[in-house]
């Protein structure tokens, strides 16, 4: 598997990406419907795809990462190299959502090997990240990884509760 970061082409991004990616979000139902970050979780749009893409992209420390394996999306990644907050001195993990059909089977935490060998070749002595307390799902996925669960608290934009995990590089 290979990580490879989405950039705009001419200030767009190319539509054959924007089609796999709704294809990768609309395949993972479950967590579009507990994220919110799309109305109909079960209509998910390429426009949509493709505004959340832009304005991840449009933030100067943020880094969309597309997995691929034998040539297909097995998922997105999406990267902060820092926290708002300038007492994190953390990077952070946005997203993650692994193609749906081989879940299960190692895609995710494969994955998040990738991410952390990136960071961790960047400099970085940690990374954290924040799960919606309504996904114990995703919680036991990163604890089981090795991420601590260092606090509570809302996320910025949707203002859910959240847990806050970290996990020394």
């Amino acid at each position: 598997m290979i990580l490879e970061p989405l950039t705009a082409v001419d200030g767009a991004l190319p539509g054959h990406l924007l089609t796999e990616v709704t294809a990768l979000y609309a395949a993972n139902r479950e967590f579009s419907a507990l994220s919110g970050d799309f109305p109909d979780p079960d209509g998910i749009r390429v426009e949509q795809v493709a505004k959340a893409l832009a304005d991840e992209l449009a933030h100067p420390d943020a880094e969309v990462l597309l997995a691929r394996s034998e040539g297909r999306l097995a998922g997105v990644v999406i990267t902060l190299a820092r926290h708002p907050d300038p007492a994190d001195p953390d990077p952070w993990i946005g997203l993650l959502i692994a193609a749906a059909e081989p879940h299960r089977t190692g895609v995710g935490r494969e994955l998040v090997r990738l991410v952390e060998d990136r960071l961790r070749a960047a400099g970085h002595a940690a990374v954290r990240l924040a799960v919606p307390e309504n996904n114990p799902a995703a919680l036991r996925f990163w604890t089981a990884l090795g991420y601590l669960v260092i606090g509570h608290r809302e996320d910025r934009a949707p203002h859910r509760p959240c847990a806050v995990l970290r996990k020394p590089l």
